[in-house]
C-alpha cells in the first residue's frame, strides 16, 4: 500500500535538503533519457557589460520577476536590469509542481490567469526556447450539494469572460478522468484549457525573451544595500558596485522581506512548507489515450496530474498539520539557501494520500520516485502583493506568490503596463500591498498563512468570513461594548459590526449561497434606520488630514469636483490619466486650506500614495497625516437622529442652520467632535469624527439620549440595503480602475468646467466626445431565497451581455436590487433582462433610480409642495 511505500523510503527520496539539480526536474528528464547537465546554467551569467544606471532594477530572477523583465524590454522601456543573488529560479520556482489553470473566484484575477495561459502558449515560438506546456485541461470535483452550489455560484460569475468554463455532470466527469472511484462525484468544474508548465523552462524562455528586446539579467549579484535619493531615484549596492535606478521591484521571493528590511519596511510574509509526491510509471496512466486533466479534490484538498506517464499528487494539509518556515521571519533565509528543499514529513499528509487513493484507486499501486518539501512565500490572505508601496517613492513589489507559475505571466505584463502608463490596466486593489499596515505583526502573518493554506480548498462562500489572528490592535473605542452583540466583519484589520443579535436570533458565523441567519435581523435593522434612529461604527474608515499653503492646489489637481468651501463637505473623485475611477472620498474644508478626507477602510493606504506622490510630483507645500488610528467616527442617522443629537448640544442641528452636506466642530455632552451632515443611508443623519479615546462615553452619552426615541444599533449589512435603495454607488463595485465616472453615472459629481486641470480632465473630456458602449444600469430582480452579490453574469436573448456589481435585498419592496453594466442600447427604463443566480436565470427589469427618495431629495420635494413619496 502507498502508505508503507512512503515510510520505506530513502532518505534521498523523502525530501531531505538536496544540494545539487533539482529533484523533481531531474525526475521529469531522467524519465526522457535527459541528462540534467543540459539545463544547468552556467557557473556565472554576469552580463559582460555591467551598468551602473538603469530605468528599472528587478531584484529576483524567479518566474515572476523574470517576466516582468521581458515584459517592460518587450514594451520598449531601455536599460530594464534584472539582479539575482544566485541563478535564475532559485527560491520557489524551481520546485513548483507547475500548475497553469483559467479558473480563479477573483473577477480580474480571472485576467491574469488567462493572460498567462495565452503567452505561454506561443512563448516557445517566440523565443525559441521550449517550456514543456500540456494543456489536458482541469475538472474540480464536487461530492457534496454544497460543492455543487459553489460551482454554479462560480459559473454565474464566468459568463462574461473570455474563459471556457464548464460545469458538468458525472457521466462526463467520468469520460474526462476514467480513473476515478465515482462514487461521491456529484458534478465537476471543467476548464479546458488548463493544465501545466515546466516552471525551470518557463523562466528561461521568459529570460530568453527578456535578452532578446534588451534587458540585462546579471547573476549572481546580491543586493546588499538599497538607499532612497531624496528626488525619489534609487541607489542599489552590490558587491559589483552601485546601480542608479529610477524605480526599483522587489520580486525576491522568499528573499523579499530581507529587501523590505533594508528600507525600513516589513514586508507580511512567511514560508510555507508544501510537498508533493511523484509516482513512477502507472500502467493505468499509461494506457490512456490522452493526458488526463488536472484534478482537484476539493474535499481531500490536493491536486493529481499525470507527469509522464505516472502521478503528481499534492496536497495542502489543515492549519493544524502544516508546517511554516518561522524561523526565516525571525533570523532572516539562511545564507545561500537556493534550490535546496526541506525534510519531508509524510505523517502531515496521510489523511490526503488516503483520500487520494479512495477518489484515485490506482494510487494504492503506484511506486514512489520522488517527494518533495519546498518553500512557497504566503501572504496573510494567500494572494500576492503586488504595485507601488506607500510612503516610499519608486518602490514596487511583486511577492507573496503561493501561485507564481500561473502568476507570473499576468503580473508581469500588468505590472509593466502600470510602470510604463502610470496607472493599472484593470482594478486588482485585492493585490494592493498596501492593504497591509503597521497592525500587521509577524504574529498576525503567521496565523493567516496558517489558515489560508489550509483553507485552500474549503468552500468559497460570498461574504465570507475567516477568523484567525483577530482582533488585531485595530479595534474602536466601542469594540468591547459590542463584540458580543453582533456578527463582526474584518475590514483592513478592524473589526466593524456586519449585523446585531436579538433574543431568539440565530446568531453567528453561518455562510450560505442563500438567505442565512442575518437575512432578518438586517431587515429589523434597516426598519431601525427608516422608521427612528440608528448608531453605526464608521471607524475603519481612512481619514486623512490636509493642510498648507497648497494644500487647496494639490487637491484641484487630484479631484474632479470642485473643492468645497470652508465648513462644507463634498464627495469626490480622484481619477488616472486615462479617466479612470482611482478612488472616491468625502472632502470636508474644516478651516481656510485645512481639509478632512474620508475614504473606505480598504481604500486608506491604496488612496493616501496616490495623494502623497501627486504632492512630491508637483512639490507642493503640504502637510498630508494619515489620521485613521487618532479619529473614531459614529454614525447617527434616521428620522429621530436630529433630536437626539440636539438634546446633548447647544448647536443648533436644525436644517436651516445645519443643512446636509456641512461640516462643523461642536461639542456632544462636552465631547468634542466634527460633524458631518452626511449618511451612506441616505436619510438624516450625521458622521461624528472624534478622539479614538472618546468613543466609548461618547457612544454611551447617544444611547443614553435616545432611549425614548428607541434608539439602537446597525450594521454594515443593512447600510449597504440602505445606500443600493438610494442608488448610491460604491466604489470597488459600481466604479474602480475598470470604469469611468460618466458610464458609472457619477457626472453630478465631475466638473469638466472648473478652471483646474485636474488628473484625467482631458481623457475624461475625449470620453464624453465619443459614444459610450456601456452603461450602469439599476435593477429589480424577481428572486426566491437568493439575492444577488456582484459581478453576476447578466443575460439578453440567450446571450450573457453584462454584469452586475453589487446587490442585496430591498426591505422596503420585497424584491432584490442590484447594479449592473450592460450595453448602452439594452440600459433603457423598462428593459426586460435576466440576471443569473446559482444555476438559474432570474427575470430582471431596468429601473428608474432610485428606488427610495433620500431624505435631503424628499426634504426639498415637501418645501416645494411636491410628492415625496418613494
Amino acid at each position: 500500500m502507498l502508505r508503507e511505500v512512503l515510510k520505506l523510503l530513502p532518505p534521498k527520496l523523502r525530501g531531505e535538503p538536496a544540494l545539487s539539480f533539482p529533484p523533481a526536474l531531474a525526475a521529469r528528464l531522467f524519465a526522457s533519457g535527459s541528462s540534467p547537465d543540459r539545463w544547468k546554467e552556467k557557473p556565472t551569467s554576469l552580463e559582460a557589460r555591467w551598468k551602473d544606471a538603469a530605468e528599472t532594477v528587478i531584484i529576483g530572477g524567479g518566474c515572476v520577476g523574470v517576466s516582468l523583465a521581458y515584459h517592460l524590454a518587450k514594451a520598449g522601456m531601455k536599460d530594464v536590469v534584472l539582479l539575482e543573488k544566485s541563478e535564475l529560479t532559485a527560491g520557489s520556482t524551481w520546485h513548483a509542481a507547475g500548475l497553469t489553470t483559467y479558473f480563479h473566484p477573483g473577477i480580474n484575477l480571472k485576467k491574469i490567469h488567462h493572460y498567462s495561459i495565452k503567452l505561454y502558449e506561443k512563448l516557445e515560438e517566440e523565443t525559441g526556447q521550449a517550456v514543456g506546456f500540456h494543456q489536458p485541461g482541469s475538472i474540480r470535483i464536487a461530492s457534496t450539494p454544497t460543492r455543487v452550489d459553489e460551482f454554479k455560484y462560480q459559473m454565474s460569475r464566468a459568463g462574461w469572460h473570455p474563459t471556457e468554463q464548464y460545469l458538468i455532470g458525472p457521466e462526463r466527469v467520468q469520460e474526462l478522468l476514467p480513473l476515478l472511484n465515482m462514487e461521491k462525484v456529484l458534478a465537476g468544474l471543467y476548464n479546458p484549457g488548463d493544465g501545466h508548465i515546466d516552471p525551470y523552462l518557463l523562466t528561461m524562455a521568459l529570460a530568453a525573451g527578456a535578452r532578446k528586446y534588451g534587458a540585462q539579467l546579471n547573476y549572481p549579484v546580491e543586493v546588499t544595500n538599497l538607499k532612497c535619493r531624496s528626488d525619489g531615484t534609487w541607489e542599489v549596492e552590490t558587491p559589483h558596485g552601485t546601480i542608479q535606478a529610477n524605480r526599483v521591484v522587489n520580486t525576491a521571493g522568499f528573499w523579499a522581506r530581507e529587501i523590505g528590511k533594508m528600507i525600513g519596511l516589513q514586508h507580511p510574509l512567511i514560508p510555507v512548507h508544501h510537498q508533493y509526491v511523484i509516482t513512477a510509471t502507472v500502467p493505468e496512466v499509461k494506457a490512456l489515450k490522452r493526458e488526463m486533466p488536472v484534478l482537484r479534490d476539493l474535499e481531500g484538498s490536493y491536486y493529481l496530474r499525470q507527469e509522464r506517464d505516472g502521478l503528481l499528487f499534492g496536497p495542502y494539509e489543515n492549519q493544524e498539520k502544516m508546517k511554516l518556515q518561522e524561523s526565516w521571519v525571525e533570523h532572516g533565509v539562511p545564507p545561500g539557501f537556493g534550490k535546496e528543499l526541506f525534510e519531508s514529513d509524510l505523517d502531515r499528509i496521510m489523511d490526503h494520500i488516503e483520500a487520494a487513493m479512495e477518489m484515485v484507486p490506482v494510487l494504492k499501486k503506484a511506486d514512489i520516485i520522488n517527494v518533495v518539501a519546498g518553500p512557497i512565500t504566503y501572504s496573510p490572505d494567500i494572494l500576492p502583493m503586488v504595485g507601488p508601496h506607500q510612503s516610499v517613492r519608486n518602490y514596487w513589489v511583486a511577492i507573496g506568490f503561493g501561485y507564481g507559475i500561473i502568476h507570473a505571466g499576468g503580473i508581469g505584463k500588468y505590472l509593466s503596463d502600470w510602470i510604463l502608463n502610470g496607472e493599472p490596466s484593470f482594478d486588482l486593489i485585492e493585490l494592493d500591498p498596501n492593504r497591509y499596515g503597521k497592525w500587521t505583526t509577524t504574529q498576525f502573518t503567521a496565523a493567516k498563512a496558517r489558515e489560508s493554506y489550509g483553507f485552500n480548498n474549503i468552500v468559497g462562500y460570498p461574504k465570507e468570513e475567516r477568523f484567525a489572528g483577530r482582533p488585531t490592535e485595530r479595534v474602536s473605542g466601542i469594540y468591547e461594548n459590542l463584540k458580543s452583540k453582533c456578527s463582526m466583519g474584518f475590514h483592513a484589520g478592524w473589526e466593524q459590526p456586519h449585523w446585531f443579535y436579538k433574543p431568539g436570533d440565530d446568531i453567528g458565523y453561518k455562510p450560505s449561497f442563500r438567505r442565512t441567519n442575518w437575512f432578518e435581523p438586517v431587515g429589523r435593522e434597516y426598519s431601525q434606520v427608516m422608521e427612528k434612529v440608528g448608531v453605526i461604527d464608521l471607524t475603519p474608515f481612512g481619514k486623512f488630514s490636509i493642510k498648507g499653503s497648497d494644500s487647496v492646489r494639490l487637491l484641484d489637481r487630484l479631484f474632479a469636483n470642485v473643492i468645497p468651501k470652508v465648513g462644507f463637505t463634498n464627495i469626490s473623485h480622484m481619477l488616472t490619466p486615462r479617466g479612470r475611477v482611482y478612488a472616491e472620498l468625502t472632502v470636508s474644508h474644516l478651516k481656510q486650506g485645512e481639509f478632512l478626507l474620508v475614504t473606505g477602510s480598504g481604500s486608506e493606504l491604496h488612496d493616501l500614495r496616490w495623494i502623497e506622490e501627486e504632492a512630491a510630483r508637483g512639490q507642493y507645500k503640504t502637510e498630508i497625516t494619515n489620521v485613521t488610528e487618532e479619529l473614531g467616527v459614529l454614525g447617527v442617522t434616521g428620522p429621530y437622529a436630529r433630536k437626539v443629537l440636539q438634546k446633548l448640544t447647544t448647536e443648533d442641528l436644525s436644517d436651516a442652520a445645519f443643512s446636509f452636506l456641512q461640516s462643523r466642530d461642536l461639542k456632544i455632552s462636552d465631547i468634542p467632535v466634527t460633524a458631518v451632515r452626511i449618511s451612506y443611508t441616505g436619510e438624516l443623519g450625521w458622521e461624528l469624527y472624534h478622539r479614538q479615546k472618546d468613543s466609548a462615553p461618547l457612544y454611551s452619552t447617544i444611547m443614553e439620549a435616545g432611549q425614548e426615541e428607541g434608539i439602537d444599533n446597525f450594521g454594515t449589512y443593512a447600510l449597504n440595503a440602505l445606500r443600493l435603495e438610494k442608488a448610491f454607488r460604491a466604489w470597488g463595485a459600481e466604479m474602480n480602475c475598470d470604469t469611468n465616472p460618466l458610464e458609472a453615472g457619477l457626472n453630478y459629481f465631475i466638473k469638466l468646467n472648473k478652471p483646474a486641470d485636474f488628473i484625467g480632465k482631458q481623457a475624461l473630456k475625449q470620453i464624453k466626445e465619443e459614444e459610450l458602449q456601456r452603461q450602469l444600469v439599476y435593477l429589480t430582480l424577481e428572486t426566491d431565497n437568493v439575492d444577488p452579490e456582484g459581478n453576476e453574469s447578466v443575460w439578453y436573448n440567450n446571450k450573457v451581455i453584462g454584469n452586475t456589481t453589487s446587490g442585496s435585498y430591498s426591505y422596503s419592496t420585497q424584491q432584490s436590487l442590484a447594479f449592473a453594466y450592460v450595453p448602452v442600447e439594452l440600459s433603457r427604463v423598462g428593459q426586460k433582462l435576466e440576471v443569473e443566480l446559482l444555476g438559474k436565470n432570474y427575470p430582471a427589469t431596468v429601473l428608474q433610480e432610485p428606488l427610495v427618495m433620500t431624505e435631503p431629495t424628499r426634504t426639498r420635494l415637501q418645501k416645494k409642495g411636491g410628492s415625496a413619496k418613494g
